[in-house]
């Protein structure tokens, strides 16, 4: 278990060791611990089963709980990952909408469990948080269309006038 003093704790039906497998192989400074089975049969599994597994992203450390359908992932919470190119962004973005995930709006998607991220190039936070509030509308703006967010297409709105 991890040390750190706060441990993401995501909720899964029965799926925590293949999201976190896919975590894993998805980013760096990912990987998957320890898988803990359930002692005893309990409501959401029976004894044996994989209870819970113990993983990090990109080095934030979490565990994934098998705890059955009781409850969704939902946009109220995120993993926002941060991107230096355009090709980082898309390798992200396609590895989890191509993976069951499904698209969403402005840099935002979700995977075939039902966690939210949000893939943001450093560019899109730098234009739209720059001291030029013109560019930083005109960014915004450009950001409202997209669904993955094209970094030349921010850079053109932040240079437009």
């Amino acid at each position: 278990m991890s040390r750190n003093p706060v441990t993401l704790c995501l909720w899964y039906d029965k799926e925590a060791e293949e999201a976190a497998a896919f975590y894993a192989a998805t980013f760096p400074d990912s990987a998957v611990g320890a898988v803990h089975r359930a002692p005893l049969d309990n409501p959401s599994s029976k004894e044996g089963a994989v209870l819970t597994v113990e993983f990090t992203v990109l080095g934030v450390p979490c565990v994934g709980l098998n705890g059955g359908p009781a409850f969704q992932h939902s946009e109220a919470f995120s993993f926002q990952v941060h991107t230096d190119s355009q090709g980082e962004t898309d390798r992200y973005w396609n590895a989890i909408v191509g993976n069951g995930g499904q698209e969403s709006m402005c840099g935002w998607c979700k995977d075939k469990w039902g966690v939210n991220w949000q893939i943001t190039p450093r560019a899109l936070l730098d234009a739209t948080t720059g001291p030029d509030k013109a560019a930083a509308k005109r960014a915004f703006e450009a950001m409202m269309t997209m669904k993955k967010i094209d970094i030349a297409a921010i850079e053109a709105a932040v240079k437009a006038a």
